[in-house]
């Protein structure tokens, strides 16, 4: 069975609370008594999975990225499909979804992933290419949405965004130089937001499959956002759209 490695404590918290089924092993550093290790210890206990105490050095061979004093050992997760997705969009009422091209960043990934899951967000999709991977740095500064929140890699962005097209989810795109602004667009229906890649933004056949066009407006010397605030500006704009 394929493994992963999950280290952070709101990460492995999520395994721990959503797919327990799913943890192998676990390590925790060497004198963690506070109440969030006590917590952790005590259900793992329950589970009968099996941790170690020790010294951070061997956390640190474990895994590159901030630990925070715990790593664990796991079943690699059910990827889902395009096919998936597809079938799943039937069941949902509204479908709210976001497409990230070319995030190649784990840090920006990550980021991502945890605005999508505070937002409510069904599905992330991403290409096979050009796309950071689920690892376990993205993991950890999702903070628990890479648990929540489903990846969908595909082989073909731009055909996989006209299926989207044709199950009557509507693509909103943003651009720098888009006339309409994100405050003007129309997320009340089924939607798929559509973020471009740092500093390139959005490529071109996956421009040109886009319904609209938007931008985030600049008022300061700074002519663009991060992609991930921009990701969390644009999904709260739709979030108060949707609830109103």
């Amino acid at each position: 069975m394929a493994q992963e490695f999950v280290f952070g404590w709101h990460a492995v918290d999520a395994v721990l609370k959503r797919e327990p089924a799913r943890l192998q092993q676990v390590w925790i550093q060497t004198g963690r008594q506070d109440k969030r290790a006590q917590g952790i210890v005590q259900a793992l206990d329950e589970l009968g999975v099996r941790w170690q105490e020790v010294h951070r050095r061997e956390l640190d061979s474990r895994v590159d990225g901030v630990h925070q004093g715990i790593v664990a050992q796991v079943a690699a997760s059910k990827e889902w499909q395009e096919d998936d997705l597809l079938a799943a969009l039937s069941g949902w009422d509204a479908p709210f979804l976001l497409i990230l091209d070319g995030v190649t960043d784990p840090h920006n990934l990550g980021a991502c992933l945890r605005s999508a899951d505070a937002a409510g967000v069904q599905a992330v999709v991403v290409p096979k290419d050009k796309s950071a991977s689920l690892n376990p740095t993205v993991r950890k500064v999702a903070c628990g949405a890479a648990e929540s929140v489903p990846l969908v890699r595909v082989t073909n962005l731009a055909r996989f965004m006209r299926s989207l097209q044709d199950a009557g989810v509507w693509l909103i795109g943003t651009a720098g130089e888009a006339r309409a602004t994100v405050y003007q667009a129309d997320f009340r229906g089924p939607v798929a937001l559509v973020m471009g890649a740092e500093g390139k933004g959005m490529r071109r056949l996956t421009r040109e499959h886009c319904d609209s066009l938007i931008h985030i407006p600049m008022h300061g010397q700074v002519d663009s956002l991060n992609v991930s605030v921009a990701t969390g500006v644009c999904l709260y704009e739709a979030v108060r759209q949707r609830l109103a």
